[in-house]
């Protein structure tokens, strides 16, 4: 390649790298993977060193991006440099030598520094350009993992890595609002949030804080880094975890952390090596990019090559339709994997990807599944697999949207789209409503966004996608089975336990029982009045309105009768007859001993022919307060009716 064509190469790796590095650091949307940023990063130092020339505004002579957002800008007392990195084992064991070093986790988060005063916490700011960041401060006092008053007295400063786990990532993309993205993966979640005006949002998005180095502490003199660490822990710090290790234990080590890391619920992109003596450490120096005191050892991503078999387009609760690549089964990191999100139109087109091409498949982190690069070439341009013109779970024409930075992406448009209301399945499965045993929160989901289930009579017509669904990953023979099983069990039930299962607002299992008690057929309750609901003791001019909305609707009385079809209603159990509680009104308050909990009391009462009321009134029979000398809401308005408050084991004798 002529020098020319090497420096236009050059200015395309830089603008490449930039446009990469500001949305990594200044947003929360990732435009490349990790993988992609490190080979065009190795190929322009390549070209440096090839040609003797750095650009102005190299990359290579960067360690962050601009701040842009409307947090206050901060300096850094002390420039912050990003560590040298390595993939090789070997490597680390050479680089550390004759010296100790702290192997630690390399979490993936943001970098924030922390300045204590008089043992408070006065300052937290982000690692920003290395140079400046942005004030933290507000947000840090809600982050866990950082006390906000220690017993030091003098000023101290230290860094850490503030990060989302896994399993709060997944809670918070599943309670995003209709026609949200959802964050790719728990970094871009962790920048957005850290960057918000609102604290109540970083708390309640559960970021935690896990320091890995003592930049400063006035009077305290220690020269190791695991001690340190230690030190910090004993202040009330949540820390980042590490082993000790020599050049005979290092790699067993790396070993060590690499099986681990799946069981890790923070995210981690590889290891930090430094070494444990702290002045050694420091008597190296630094680079203009880096510090020789320790590196990072990142993960050599396991990659494989497989077939490209379909792409299917699968809804999600906030109306976005997500293309998902199915591809010949390939082993990865210890576990089969056969699918991976492409998470947009834009990328699954950047791929230009076509049935039957050969891909490069690997794991983020060790954890989430991508397509890495497509290895078929393509005379011309291809046309990729269609894009859904009807949502699978709930045949409505989909649309495209395009964002302000040009990514394309589908979305159903129907507010009452299946996807968005998972919530309605979960409800109607549980035990006091069909009880389909076993019918977890993740299988409704899978099986919704497959469009197996578009409403509740979809439940006992399974069997009829028996195929598609043992061939789906992480099911099988026996787990289908299983299911078809619980859903069978399920279709013998009582009518209250129907009627409950609709989830009409604020018709709960104690009124689904008093209605049904009252009108005891199919046929009656989609015709009753609120007149006729409100003469029923128990049932309030809210709960009746609220009943007759919902079989006013012809699409819920549709459901409701397709749901009928598929069921053998029995009677009720009757109350024993020599039951000594019926026809009297309870409420219970308080913590329980002798059942497990109040709900179990509960149905114990309404199986011996009583009625189980929500507040005290004049109609109250028995308060139920193991606490009888209380001063709660409940037990006052019980003492001005003259209501008798008994405990539990007065309650069993009595029954």
């Amino acid at each position: 390649m002529a020098d020319d064509k090497k420096i236009q190469r050059m200015k395309e790796l830089n603008a490449l790298l930039e446009k990469a590095s500001k949305a990594y650091y200044n947003t929360d949307k990732t435009i490349m993977t990790d993988a992609e940023y490190d080979k065009l990063y190795n190929e322009l130092e390549a070209l440096e060193n090839e040609t003797g020339i750095i650009l102005n505004g190299s990359r290579t002579q960067e360690v962050g991006y601009e701040v842009s957002s409307y947090l206050p800008k901060v300096a850094h007392p002390r420039r912050m440099l990003s560590l040298d990195k390595t993939k090789s084992r070997e490597q680390l064991r050479e680089w550390l030598g004759d010296h100790k070093g702290l192997l630690s986790w390399k979490l993936d988060g943001l970098t924030v520094c922390l300045y204590y005063d008089d043992g408070k916490l006065t300052q937290a700011v982000s690692r920003g350009n290395g140079e400046v960041g942005e004030d933290l401060t507000a947000n840090a006092r809600h982050i866990k993992g950082i006390p906000l008053q220690i017993p030091f007295k003098g000023h101290l400063a230290l860094r850490g890595e503030a990060l989302i786990g896994y399993s709060d990532f997944e809670r918070v993309n599943e309670t995003l609002p209709e026609g949200a993205e959802p964050y790719k993966n728990p970094r871009n979640l962790a920048s957005g949030t850290l960057r918000s005006l609102d604290s109540s949002v970083v708390a309640e998005r559960s970021v935690n804080f896990f320091a890995f180095t003592l930049a400063q502490a006035e009077g305290f003199d220690c020269n190791s880094v695991k001690e340190r660490l230690d030190w910090l822990a004993s202040m009330g710090f949540q820390t980042v975890f590490g082993k000790l290790v020599d050049k005979d234990s290092v790699i067993e080590a790396v070993d060590w952390f690499e099986k681990s890391i799946t069981e890790n619920d923070f995210p981690s992109d590889g290891l930090v090596l430094t070494y444990d003596d702290v002045e050694f450490g420091e008597s190296l120096g630094e680079t203009v990019h880096h510090p020789r005191n320790g590196i990072a050892f990142k993960w050599q991503d396991e990659t494989a090559d497989t077939t490209l078999r379909e792409i299917i387009w699968s809804p999600s609760r906030t109306g976005l339709i997500n293309p998902i690549a199915f591809f010949d089964t390939v082993e990865l990191e210890g576990t089969s994997v056969s699918r991976a999100s492409l998470h947009n139109i834009s990328i699954m087109k950047k791929l230009n990807l076509s049935v039957g091409d050969t891909i490069s498949v690997y794991k983020a982190n060790m954890i989430i599944p991508v397509v890495g690069e497509n290895k078929t070439s393509h005379d011309s341009d291809v046309v990729t697999p269609a894009i859904a013109e009807f949502c699978p779970a709930c045949g409505s024409k989909t649309i495209i949207k395009t964002s302000d930075d040009e990514v394309e992406t589908l979305f159903c448009p129907d507010h009452d789209c299946p996807a968005k209301h998972l919530g309605r399945f979960e409800h109607f499965v549980q035990r006091d409503a069909m009880n389909i045993v076993g019918m977890a929160s993740s299988t409704i989901r899978i099986f919704v966004e497959n469009g197996f289930l578009r409403e509740y009579s979809d439940f006992y017509k399974l069997s009829e996608h028996k195929d598609k669904i043992i061939g789906l990953e992480g099911f099988g023979e026996k787990s289908y089975q299983q299911i078809i099983d619980a859903v069978e069990a399920s279709r013998e039930t009582e009518l209250s336990r129907v009627l409950y299962s609709l989830g009409i607002p604020n018709i709960g299992r104690a009124a689904s029982r008093l209605i049904c008690a009252q009108y005891p057929k199919t046929d009656m309750l989609e015709k009753l009045t609120a007149e006729e609901l409100v003469e029923i003791d128990g049932i309030g001019e809210v709960l009746a309105k609220d009943y007759v909305d919902y079989f006013s609707k012809e699409k819920n009385l549709n459901e409701y009768h397709n749901l009928l079809s598929e069921l053998t209603i029995k009677a009720p159990e009757a109350a024993p007859a020599d039951s000594a509680i019926a026809g009297k009104t309870f409420v219970i308050t308080g913590a329980v001993h002798i059942w497990k909990n109040r709900n179990e009391l509960k149905d114990f009462i309404e199986a011996k022919g009583a009625k189980v009321a929500s507040a005290v009134s004049s109609k109250t029979d028995y308060l139920i307060n193991n606490d009888i000398t209380s001063n709660s809401g409940k037990n006052k308005k019980a003492k001005e009716l003259n209501v008798p408050i008994i405990t539990e084991e007065q309650f069993k004798d009595m029954v």
